[in-house]
């Protein structure tokens, strides 16, 4: 017999969760690391549905039933693969009859089952609570091609804590960000990854993040998080124009120039007309630190706005020669001299 667990509970267990939920349901949001055992394909949920509402409870279940009954043996067979030692849990949208249809035909071949209450649902309401929570956030602050994203992976390699929102969302912030290749979850499955992370983070310790738009692409940052954010304390990198103009080459000059174009002409408004004109004209010449330099007009003016919005006294300037592991340490050493003289 299934025993129904709180997420809580689950989360103390090492054993794989199955969510039961349709395709594009799973595709929509799902628990990290879950694995997508549908009973019902997005169509037949649909027809499922469909017959609850048109003609009774009792006939949906009948119906369900009826697309499912050849599929049973595949589903054990694809819940052994997950779970060899046949330990799972199971969850569908709120813990309803899909879960329980499918922990009664594992029960009954054996598996050892438990369902999590509330399902998904549950599942969200903890990821969103989780922004409301007081965590103690240092953020890394700088001008484009300043380095922050590779400084905070040395600082993770360090012992930090660390939440790369760039990484969950899949885009490095700016018109370029999906450099050609990166595609970004859904919003549902950004907030859930992040909150994951968070989970796994001490919340007695700081937690270090990149000063970041609310947006980044199209995925938002959970307002609470953000408004925390906003009210940290910041490590403003001051990077020669030099370094940060070398550094976004390496990282800009391999991409394709009609990438490059296409993306420049999405800021045509706020770059200008004849910023923009000169733009494409060095990417089509190759002149990459010239088309750097110049998206940089634009790019540090922004920064500038935003960072003088933040309380002077939260913001903690720091000179850096641009490179990585001596400012990582530089960072870390900073942030223990801000945190002795009680200013956290």
């Amino acid at each position: 017999m299934a025993k129904a667990i709180s997420l809580d509970e689950y989360f103390k267990l090492s054993i794989p969760l199955l969510d039961v939920r349709t395709p594009l349901e799973f595709a929509q949001g799902h628990v990290p690391g879950a694995i997508n055992l549908p009973i019902f394909s997005n169509e037949e949920r649909v027809q499922v549905g469909t017959t609850y509402k048109q003609q009774s409870r009792e006939a949906a279940i009948l119906l369900g039933f009826d697309l499912t009954g050849p599929k049973w043996s595949g589903f054990i067979r694809e819940a052994l693969e997950a779970a060899p030692d046949k330990r799972v849990a199971v969850h569908c949208w709120r813990g309803g009859m899909r879960s329980g249809a499918m922990a009664w035909a594992l029960g009954l071949y054996g598996f050892e089952v438990y369902t999590i209450v509330g399902g998904y649902k549950s599942y969200r309401r903890w990821a969103l609570a989780k922004f409301e929570e007081p965590w103690k956030l240092v953020v890394l602050g700088g001008m484009t091609g300043s380095g922050k994203t590779k400084i905070l992976k040395e600082l993770q390699s360090g012992g930090e804590q660390v939440i790369d929102l760039e990484a969950l969302a899949q885009h490095q912030g700016s018109s370029f960000g999906t450099m050609n290749k990166l595609v970004q979850p859904t919003q549902e499955q950004f907030e859930n990854d992040f909150a994951f992370k968070l989970h796994r983070l001490d919340p007695d310790k700081s937690i270090w993040v990149e000063d970041e738009s609310l947006t980044i692409g199209k995925r938002i940052i959970p307002g609470p998080f953000w408004k925390t954010m906003r009210h940290a304390k910041v490590i403003n990198l001051l990077v020669p124009n030099t370094c940060r103009v070398e550094s976004l080459v390496e990282e800009y000059g391999p991409l394709d120039p009609g990438f490059l174009i296409e993306c420049t002409e999405r800021v045509k408004k706020r770059l200008g007309p004849e910023q923009t004109k000169h733009a494409i004209e060095a990417i089509k010449a190759g002149r990459m630190a010239d088309f750097i330099r110049l998206l940089l007009v634009y790019y540090d003016k922004n920064y500038r706005r935003g960072i003088e919005k933040r309380h002077p006294e939260q913001v903690y300037p720091l000179e850096s020669d641009g490179s990585i592991k001596e400012t990582a340490s530089q960072v870390k050493a900073f942030w223990k001299t801000i945190s002795a003289t009680n200013l956290v």
